[in-house]
Formats: C-alpha cells, structure tokens, sequence
C-alpha cells in the first residue's frame, strides 16, 4: 500500500498560478497513492505560468462553488502572481480554505499563495513563510514569519518558491497522512 492511498488533496488554483508549484506536489500526492482536484473559481481550463511566460493548460475538475472542504483530506494553494491575487478577492475561494482550517485539515500554500490565507485571516498567530516580498504582509497579518524552504505549524505547511519544492513535497505527504491537527483551528477568527 502506498502511504496517501485514499487521500485526496484539493488544489485551489485559477489562471496565472505558478506551473510547478501545481504540478510538483500533485505528482508527489499521487506518487505516494493519494488523488488529487483541482478546483477553480469557473470550469473549463485554467493557465499556468512558467516565471513571466504562459505554461501549459489543465483541466479544471470541479468549481469553488460545488467542492466541500469535506470531500477532501487537505487543501493545496499553488503561487504565481495572478493566481492568488484573482483567488483573495474571492470570497468563495476564502470560504473554501477556511473550512479546511474548521475542520483541522492540513493547509499547504508556497510562494505567493499564502496571500490568499492573509485574505481569510487564518495567519494571525501561526508560524509561516512565503515568498520574499509577502514576509512583510504575512507578518502584517499577525503571522510569525521565518525565512526558510518549508515551516510547518500543527498542519498548516508553507514555502518560500520553487527552489523549497522537494522538501514542501515531502511535508505535503507526511502531513497528508497524519491526517486532523488539532491546533489548526487556532487561526480561524472566532
């Protein structure tokens, strides 16, 4: 047996997310057994961007406004800069990861991707990272921000860029398979 099998990741992602911040840890979630979605604002395709130049296509497998939190083990929120920008501003997408965080399912977000949990207030008090020029909101937002490839906080896991890859990867499937943290709910405003 695979150490995900019967895990299920939600990836919430729409166009201009950073290609292998997307693809790198779905194939370490299937890899390991588990299934991956990737669920979008619409359905259809979303693009990827590689740095500043487009990427490739994918299949978008559900919307924001039919997928629960419940029918997934963890949540997944790729960078880039459009990406998480189009996603903060959405409050369904909000919505979304915060039920993750009710629930105390693993949140994993790298780059700019934890923009969209500053949106939802679900950093304040809790140990992160991201890219270089967030530090200083994800700290504005109450977060206690370090610098280093990958910082794990009672199931909410997150990185700086692409260089963190190999080990976000491996935090995403260790804490895929631990499965509920308790101490996830802390950061959800009451």
């Amino acid at each position: 047996m695979k150490r995900a099998e019967g895990k299920k990741l939600a990836i919430l992602a729409t166009d201009g997310f950073e290609q292998i911040e997307l693809t790198s840890p779905k194939e370490a979630i299937e890899n390991a057994g588990g299934e991956t979605t990737i669920v979008s604002l619409e359905h259809g395709k979303i693009q990827g961007n590689k740095h500043r130049d487009y990427g490739d296509w994918f299949d978008v497998d559900t919307t924001v406004d039919k997928a629960s939190a419940d029918d997934f083990d963890a949540l997944l929120i790729p960078g880039g800069l459009f990406n998480p920008d189009a996603l903060r501003v959405n409050e369904k997408a909000k919505a979304f990861a915060t039920a993750f965080f009710e629930q105390k399912k693993p949140v994993f977000a790298i780059c700019h991707g934890p923009q969209v949990l500053i949106s939802a207030n679900l950093v304040n008090g809790r140990k992160v990272t991201g890219f270089q020029a967030i530090q200083q909101d994800l700290k504005n937002a109450g977060g206690i921000v370090s610098d280093e490839a990958v910082v794990v906080d009672k199931g909410l896991v997150t990185s700086r860029n692409p260089d963190d890859l190999p080990q976000f990867n491996d935090k995403i499937v260790e804490e895929i398979c631990e499965g509920q943290h308790e101490g996830q709910r802390q950061s959800v405003a009451a």
